[in-house]
């Protein structure tokens, strides 16, 4: 008796999980970074972290199974790379590819939630120490900064909402 009754509730809550949608992500540029892509560091290389923000916030939240059915809509504020962008390189002679520096990214945006509530959300990190910059590549840090603004947003992370 009790068999047919468990089927039935693993059943009915396989459903329900089932029922609820992933989190729809949207990723812009804000307005400062985007002139800074089309004077500086490229619009590719800066659609292309816009894309990986957006991946990695999708593969978090799907790993975890928060905010299902919640539309995500944020903004990459600012980046700063750890070496030279291509087109830094074909912008000033002379510049290599040894060159490094400190990096990182600041993300805005907001967390509209299946009932509606809207949550702002607003995340930056840079890395403050050079000797951890040697070994990177051209948006290490600003690529650390996207998986640990995930993660605190996979993990319902209350911080996020007030830095």
């Amino acid at each position: 008796m009790r068999l047919p009754a468990l089927a039935a509730a693993a059943l009915l809550a396989s459903a329900s999980t089932a029922l609820a949608a992933p989190a729809a992500v949207s990723v812009t540029i804000g307005p400062e970074l985007q002139e800074k892509a089309e004077k500086t560091y490229g619009v590719r290389d800066v659609q292309r972290l816009a894309d990986s923000l957006r991946g990695e916030v999708e593969r978090s939240l799907a790993k975890s199974g928060a905010h299902q059915d919640a539309r995500i809509e944020l903004v990459l504020t600012d980046a700063k790379p750890n070496r030279p962008t291509f087109k830094q390189l074909g912008d000033t002679p002379g510049l290599s590819m040894e060159s490094f520096g400190v990096g990182g990214a600041a993300i805005e945006g907001r967390l509209v939630a299946a009932d509606g509530k809207v949550t702002p959300l607003k995340y930056r990190w840079y890395e403050s120490d050079i000797r951890q910059a040697y070994g990177d590549w051209v948006w290490s840090d600003a690529e650390l900064s996207f998986d640990r603004f995930a993660s605190r947003l996979a993990r319902n992370d209350t911080r996020l909402a007030q830095r």
